[in-house]
Protein backbone atom coordinates (compact mmCIF):
# COMPACT_ATOMS: atom_id res chain seq x y z
CA UNK A 1 0.00 0.00 0.00
CA UNK A 2 1.17 3.75 -1.16
CA UNK A 3 1.22 6.57 1.49
CA UNK A 4 -1.43 8.93 2.81
CA UNK A 5 -4.83 8.17 1.33
CA UNK A 6 -3.39 5.45 -0.49
CA UNK A 7 -3.23 3.60 2.90
CA UNK A 8 -6.23 2.21 4.53
CA UNK A 9 -5.25 4.80 7.96
CA UNK A 10 -4.70 7.34 5.49
CA UNK A 11 -8.57 6.19 3.83
CA UNK A 12 -9.92 6.98 7.18
CA UNK A 13 -8.76 10.44 7.78
CA UNK A 14 -9.80 11.20 4.41
CA UNK A 15 -13.47 10.34 5.06
CA UNK A 16 -13.46 11.58 8.76
CA UNK A 17 -11.67 14.83 6.76
CA UNK A 18 -14.62 14.49 4.46
CA UNK A 19 -17.47 14.30 7.03
CA UNK A 20 -15.85 17.59 9.06
CA UNK A 21 -15.88 19.88 6.34
CA UNK A 22 -19.70 19.19 4.81
CA UNK A 23 -20.42 19.79 8.56
CA UNK A 24 -18.64 22.96 8.92
CA UNK A 25 -19.79 24.34 5.25
CA UNK A 26 -23.58 22.86 5.67
CA UNK A 27 -24.49 23.00 8.89
CA UNK A 28 -22.64 26.37 9.96
CA UNK A 29 -25.55 28.61 10.50
CA UNK A 30 -26.96 25.68 12.94
CA UNK A 31 -23.56 25.18 14.75
CA UNK A 32 -23.58 29.16 15.46
CA UNK A 33 -27.27 29.14 16.90
CA UNK A 34 -26.26 26.45 19.12
CA UNK A 35 -23.50 28.20 20.42
CA UNK A 36 -25.23 31.26 20.69
CA UNK A 37 -27.78 29.49 22.62
CA UNK A 38 -25.62 28.05 25.00
CA UNK A 39 -24.48 31.83 25.50
CA UNK A 40 -27.57 32.87 26.32
CA UNK A 41 -28.54 30.50 28.76
CA UNK A 42 -25.17 31.19 30.91
CA UNK A 43 -26.00 34.74 30.31
CA UNK A 44 -29.43 33.82 32.31
CA UNK A 45 -28.29 32.66 34.80
CA UNK A 46 -29.56 28.80 33.52
CA UNK A 47 -26.99 25.58 33.87
CA UNK A 48 -25.97 23.70 31.02
CA UNK A 49 -25.96 19.67 30.75
CA UNK A 50 -25.11 16.78 28.48
CA UNK A 51 -26.24 13.27 27.91
CA UNK A 52 -25.39 10.64 25.64
CA UNK A 53 -25.60 6.89 25.96
CA UNK A 54 -23.35 4.19 25.02
CA UNK A 55 -20.48 5.65 22.91
CA UNK A 56 -22.58 8.76 22.48
CA UNK A 57 -21.74 9.80 25.76
CA UNK A 58 -18.02 9.97 25.07
CA UNK A 59 -18.73 13.11 23.08
CA UNK A 60 -20.97 14.75 26.10
CA UNK A 61 -18.23 13.76 28.43
CA UNK A 62 -15.41 15.26 26.23
CA UNK A 63 -17.34 18.73 27.54
CA UNK A 64 -17.35 18.32 31.45
CA UNK A 65 -14.74 19.40 33.55
CA UNK A 66 -12.22 20.03 30.02
CA UNK A 67 -8.72 22.50 29.90
CA UNK A 68 -10.31 25.44 27.20
CA UNK A 69 -14.27 24.30 27.62
CA UNK A 70 -17.26 25.74 30.06
CA UNK A 71 -16.55 24.93 33.41
CA UNK A 72 -20.43 25.42 33.78
CA UNK A 73 -20.84 21.64 31.33
CA UNK A 74 -22.39 19.08 33.96
CA UNK A 75 -22.83 15.65 32.60
CA UNK A 76 -26.36 13.93 32.86
CA UNK A 77 -25.60 10.50 33.52
CA UNK A 78 -28.26 7.69 33.01
CA UNK A 79 -26.77 4.77 35.55
CA UNK A 80 -25.79 1.64 33.29
CA UNK A 81 -25.52 3.86 29.79
CA UNK A 82 -22.68 5.71 30.28
CA UNK A 83 -20.05 4.35 27.69
CA UNK A 84 -19.63 0.72 28.45
CA UNK A 85 -19.75 0.96 31.67
CA UNK A 86 -21.78 -2.21 32.72
CA UNK A 87 -21.30 -6.04 31.90
CA UNK A 88 -22.26 -7.42 29.95
CA UNK A 89 -21.92 -4.45 27.97
CA UNK A 90 -25.00 -5.19 26.09
CA UNK A 91 -27.44 -4.12 28.77
CA UNK A 92 -26.26 -0.63 27.86
CA UNK A 93 -27.69 -0.77 24.39
CA UNK A 94 -30.62 -2.78 26.20
CA UNK A 95 -31.51 0.46 28.27
CA UNK A 96 -31.41 3.07 25.70
CA UNK A 97 -34.82 1.36 24.19
CA UNK A 98 -36.66 0.87 27.61
CA UNK A 99 -39.44 3.78 27.62
CA UNK A 100 -39.88 5.65 30.71
CA UNK A 101 -36.15 5.61 32.00
CA UNK A 102 -35.24 8.95 30.62
CA UNK A 103 -38.60 10.86 32.79
CA UNK A 104 -37.39 9.00 35.70
CA UNK A 105 -33.98 10.32 35.22
CA UNK A 106 -34.51 13.86 34.52
CA UNK A 107 -37.68 14.24 37.59
CA UNK A 108 -34.74 12.92 39.97
CA UNK A 109 -31.66 15.23 38.05
CA UNK A 110 -31.42 18.92 39.08
CA UNK A 111 -32.63 20.40 35.46
CA UNK A 112 -34.98 23.12 35.44
CA UNK A 113 -37.01 25.53 33.50
CA UNK A 114 -34.03 27.87 31.43
CA UNK A 115 -31.63 25.32 31.70
CA UNK A 116 -30.07 24.25 28.34
CA UNK A 117 -29.51 19.86 27.91
CA UNK A 118 -27.45 18.59 24.62
CA UNK A 119 -28.78 15.56 23.66
CA UNK A 120 -26.28 13.37 21.29
CA UNK A 121 -27.63 9.54 19.68
CA UNK A 122 -26.42 9.42 16.56
CA UNK A 123 -29.49 7.19 15.02
CA UNK A 124 -31.78 9.35 17.34
CA UNK A 125 -33.96 6.34 17.15
CA UNK A 126 -34.11 5.02 20.86
CA UNK A 127 -36.37 5.60 23.63
CA UNK A 128 -34.19 6.79 25.97
CA UNK A 129 -32.70 10.07 23.61
CA UNK A 130 -35.90 10.42 22.15
CA UNK A 131 -37.61 10.25 25.58
CA UNK A 132 -34.87 12.74 27.38
CA UNK A 133 -35.38 15.32 24.71
CA UNK A 134 -38.97 15.57 25.00
CA UNK A 135 -39.31 15.17 28.73
CA UNK A 136 -36.84 18.01 28.95
CA UNK A 137 -38.49 20.16 27.07
CA UNK A 138 -42.04 19.58 28.87
CA UNK A 139 -40.20 20.76 31.84
CA UNK A 140 -38.75 24.03 29.90
CA UNK A 141 -35.25 23.21 29.41
CA UNK A 142 -33.97 23.62 25.74
CA UNK A 143 -32.66 20.91 23.94
CA UNK A 144 -30.17 21.13 21.50
CA UNK A 145 -29.95 17.31 19.65
CA UNK A 146 -26.88 16.03 17.87
CA UNK A 147 -27.78 13.18 15.82
CA UNK A 148 -27.21 11.67 11.93
CA UNK A 149 -30.63 12.62 10.71
CA UNK A 150 -30.47 9.92 7.72
CA UNK A 151 -30.99 7.37 10.53
CA UNK A 152 -35.31 9.11 10.43
CA UNK A 153 -35.48 8.32 6.69
CA UNK A 154 -33.89 4.92 6.89
CA UNK A 155 -34.80 3.06 9.80
CA UNK A 156 -37.28 3.15 12.39
CA UNK A 157 -38.20 4.62 15.78
CA UNK A 158 -37.87 2.39 18.70
CA UNK A 159 -40.01 4.81 21.07
CA UNK A 160 -43.26 4.44 21.18
CA UNK A 161 -43.97 7.83 19.75
CA UNK A 162 -43.03 6.40 16.07
CA UNK A 163 -40.52 9.86 16.35
CA UNK A 164 -36.82 10.19 16.64
CA UNK A 165 -34.30 12.96 18.45
CA UNK A 166 -34.45 15.02 15.68
CA UNK A 167 -38.25 15.99 16.48
CA UNK A 168 -37.85 16.77 19.76
CA UNK A 169 -35.43 19.64 19.69
CA UNK A 170 -34.93 23.51 19.90
CA UNK A 171 -31.97 22.78 17.53
CA UNK A 172 -31.04 19.88 15.27
CA UNK A 173 -26.63 19.65 14.98
CA UNK A 174 -26.84 17.07 11.83
CA UNK A 175 -23.39 14.93 11.62
CA UNK A 176 -23.66 13.62 8.33
CA UNK A 177 -22.70 10.15 9.80
CA UNK A 178 -23.65 7.34 7.31
CA UNK A 179 -26.23 4.61 9.14
CA UNK A 180 -24.36 2.14 10.38
CA UNK A 181 -21.01 4.24 11.45
CA UNK A 182 -18.74 2.61 9.29
CA UNK A 183 -16.84 4.59 6.54
CA UNK A 184 -14.20 2.00 5.02
CA UNK A 185 -15.17 -1.04 2.94
CA UNK A 186 -12.31 -3.57 1.81
CA UNK A 187 -13.39 -6.58 -1.00
CA UNK A 188 -11.28 -9.18 1.37
CA UNK A 189 -13.02 -8.06 5.09
CA UNK A 190 -17.20 -8.94 4.88
CA UNK A 191 -18.36 -6.03 6.58
CA UNK A 192 -18.03 -2.12 6.67
CA UNK A 193 -15.49 -0.96 9.15
CA UNK A 194 -13.77 2.40 10.94
CA UNK A 195 -16.30 4.19 12.55
CA UNK A 196 -15.97 8.51 12.36
CA UNK A 197 -19.18 9.21 15.00
CA UNK A 198 -16.74 10.23 17.85
CA UNK A 199 -14.70 12.29 16.04
CA UNK A 200 -17.32 14.26 14.36
CA UNK A 201 -19.51 14.27 16.90
CA UNK A 202 -17.23 15.50 19.12
CA UNK A 203 -15.41 17.96 16.87
CA UNK A 204 -19.14 19.38 16.60
CA UNK A 205 -19.81 20.30 19.62
CA UNK A 206 -16.48 21.55 20.85
CA UNK A 207 -17.19 23.97 17.91
CA UNK A 208 -20.16 24.67 19.59
CA UNK A 209 -18.83 25.35 22.63
CA UNK A 210 -16.09 27.91 20.80
CA UNK A 211 -19.10 29.88 19.57
CA UNK A 212 -20.37 30.09 23.12
CA UNK A 213 -17.56 31.41 24.52
CA UNK A 214 -16.31 34.08 22.24
CA UNK A 215 -20.59 34.84 21.87
CA UNK A 216 -20.17 35.54 26.32
CA UNK A 217 -16.79 38.12 25.46
CA UNK A 218 -18.58 40.10 22.90
CA UNK A 219 -21.22 40.55 25.23
CA UNK A 220 -18.44 41.71 27.99
CA UNK A 221 -18.88 38.57 30.00
CA UNK A 222 -15.68 36.64 30.90
CA UNK A 223 -16.39 32.98 29.76
CA UNK A 224 -16.48 30.91 32.46
CA UNK A 225 -13.22 28.44 31.29
CA UNK A 226 -11.00 26.00 32.94
CA UNK A 227 -7.34 25.82 32.32
CA UNK A 228 -5.60 22.86 32.37
CA UNK A 229 -3.97 21.39 35.97
CA UNK A 230 -0.85 21.04 34.53
CA UNK A 231 0.44 24.72 33.28
CA UNK A 232 1.45 26.99 36.01
CA UNK A 233 -1.17 28.75 37.71
CA UNK A 234 -3.97 26.69 35.83
CA UNK A 235 -5.38 25.05 39.57
CA UNK A 236 -5.52 28.48 41.12
CA UNK A 237 -7.50 29.98 38.05
CA UNK A 238 -9.80 26.76 38.05
CA UNK A 239 -10.16 27.42 41.69
CA UNK A 240 -11.73 31.10 41.08
CA UNK A 241 -13.67 30.00 38.09
CA UNK A 242 -15.17 26.94 40.58
CA UNK A 243 -16.24 29.61 43.14
CA UNK A 244 -17.92 32.24 41.45
CA UNK A 245 -20.54 29.54 39.46
CA UNK A 246 -20.25 26.19 42.40
CA UNK A 247 -24.32 26.84 42.22
CA UNK A 248 -24.06 25.83 38.45
CA UNK A 249 -21.31 22.96 38.62
CA UNK A 250 -22.87 19.76 39.75
CA UNK A 251 -19.51 17.76 39.38
CA UNK A 252 -18.22 19.21 42.41
CA UNK A 253 -20.39 17.75 44.78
Amino acid sequence: MGQGGDTVGGRFFDAAIGLLERVRDEEGESLAAAGELIADTVAEGGRLFAFGAGHSSLAAQDLVYRAGGLALMNLLAVPGAVGVDVLPATLGSALERVDGLATAVLDTSPLRAGDLLVVISLSGRNALPVEMASHARELGVKVIGVTSVAYAAQTSSRHSSGTFLKDHCDLVLDSKISVGDAELTLDTIPAPFAPASTVVTSAILQSVMATAAASLADRGIEPPLLRSGNVDGGLDWNDRVMREYGDRIFYLR
